[in-house]
């Protein structure tokens, strides 16, 4: 991960509670400025924390692995694996993602502050770093 996106996440995190300010971001934009600058990027999708579609969505010309219901249930453990989360970081700290790697994908969650959640798969052989560092720097271009 960069120096500067580290730096403008432990900045964040000291200015409020909130890892990220989402107030105002555009989520459809934000998800596909995510896809454009990534090509490995199969999937963007916010969240809300009652796991409703926020924006987002597959990159046009793929094929979805997951069935309709399997794709559910792993947005509602996503979102409860999130809730969990933020009942640690009184401990640990909040958290700024997660990465998880199966045989096919990566696929990452960004907890954006209290309210929403950025779920995001790409190609098994993308560079993590890459992608985490596109993502973090997107959303701040957002926040002018």
């Amino acid at each position: 991960m960069c120096l500067t996106c580290l730096l403008k996440i432990i900045d964040i995190q000291n200015s409020n509670n909130s890892t990220f300010n989402t107030e105002l971001l555009d989520y459809e934009k934000f998800c596909s400025q995510i896809l454009e600058a990534e090509p490995k990027i199969r999937f963007a999708t916010v969240y809300d924390e009652w796991a409703a579609h926020v924006g987002g969505g597959m990159r046009k010309g793929l094929k979805n692995l997951l069935s309709e219901h399997a794709e559910n249930e792993l947005v509602n453990l996503s979102v409860l694996d999130w809730k969990a989360r933020k009942d640690m970081s009184k401990w640990l700290g909040k958290t700024i993602y997660t990465l998880a790697e199966y045989d096919k994908v990566k696929r990452f969650s960004f907890y954006l502050g209290d309210e929403h959640l950025l779920l995001i798969s790409a190609e098994r052989d993308c560079n993590t770093n890459d992608v985490v560092d596109k993502v973090i720097r997107i959303y701040y271009e957002n926040q002018d």
